[in-house]
């Protein structure tokens, strides 16, 4: 896995990276972000909460999210996460939490409307996991929306909390009294896998329900592509070897694409991560690609979504590594 960070072997293109963010966050606003909306909190565990909001507008550039304990700040998440959890709780207690976004340019946002939970009591040497949800069942909910039901848990099982998994993580808590959830923020045409796992005032967890698989219906209008754009591609000769310096647009998803693959000859050859906040605009990365002089490679990429899945890739370029190790273009248009 590769990590984008400043003052690494890329200078030139880290320097044009922050100098292109810093025009960008001085132009944009002098304003904070607004309050978070949407916040929820629901009882984990005897000794814990799971807090949930709704992500922040793509204009008011955030960053990250501040929680917020009875005042006093006990977590910091990145601006692609929209929930948590607070742990180191005491049983049968009540708590009030909120959460403030932070600006790229370093403002704060006011606070979120303020949300309540009370811990449920501890059960001493409880190490039995209750049983994992029945009878769960699912349906697409409009185009980026999934709705999941259950049946309820038998009585003496001491469940606290229902966990939504998407894959292998976890997207979204209820409590234990309810029956269903609405998983919001999917793409439209695109095929999910949830399952549903129990909890209870231990944090012990259930087995995983059976997967239910929910295909999202495609809206009219709200089906953007999801590939890369603009992609241009250009072999380069460095410290006796030879790169290609790649630039693209990123696809319009609402968020931040915290994450690409860049794939050489149609084979997986690296994933970019981006050590701080990602370009909104024309990005750009160098990626090694051989030693040798004289050879073809064709190049392509594509982006990890805001709900986890990766996109459509872009256009697939060609390089060259040329003999006399001066730079070669692209073989295709640019698009």
């Amino acid at each position: 896995m590769t990590r984008f960070r400043t003052g690494a072997t890329l200078g030139l293109v880290c320097t044009a990276l922050l100098v292109t963010t810093a025009c960008g966050a001085n132009d944009r606003r002098a304003t904070a972000p607004s309050a978070p909306a949407g916040v929820t909190v629901q009882a984990g565990s005897a000794t814990s909460a799971h807090v949930m909001w709704h992500p922040a507008p793509a204009e008011d550039g955030v960053r990250g999210y501040d929680v917020y304990r009875s005042g006093t700040k006990v977590k910091d998440v990145p601006g692609d996460t929209t929930m948590t959890d607070i742990a180191g709780l005491t049983p049968s207690s009540r708590y009030t939490f909120t959460v403030r976004a932070r600006g790229t340019d370093g403002t704060v946002s006011p606070h979120s409307a303020t949300v309540s939970v009370a811990t449920p009591a501890t059960v001493a040497e409880d190490q039995d996991p209750p049983a994992g949800p029945t009878g769960v069942r699912g349906r697409s909910d409009g185009a980026r929306a999934a709705r999941l039901t259950w049946d309820p848990a038998p009585d003496g099982q001491g469940i606290v909390s229902y966990d939504i998994h998407q894959g292998g993580s976890r997207i979204h808590s209820v409590g234990a009294d309810a029956t269903s959830a609405r998983v919001t923020l999917l793409r439209p045409g695109t095929h999910y896998r949830f399952t549903v796992v129990a909890r209870d005032a231990a944090d012990n967890t259930s087995p995983a329900s059976r997967t239910v698989e929910i295909t999202t219906p495609h809206g009219p209008g709200d089906d953007p592509d999801t590939a890369p754009t603009g992609l241009r591609a250009t072999a380069r000769a460095a410290d006796g070897a030879y790169y290609a310096d790649l630039s693209w647009l990123p696809p319009r998803t609402g968020g931040e694409v915290p994450a690409y693959q860049i794939h050489l000859d149609g084979k997986f050859a690296t994933t970019l991560v981006w050590g701080d906040e990602a370009p909104r605009g024309r990005a750009t990365y160098s990626v090694y690609v051989s030693r040798t002089a004289g050879e073809s490679f064709r190049v392509k990429l594509r982006a990890k979504l805001p709900d986890g899945t990766w996109g459509a890739f872009s256009a697939e370029r060609t390089v060259v590594t040329a003999p006399d190790g001066r730079p070669t273009a692209d073989r295709h248009p640019r698009s």
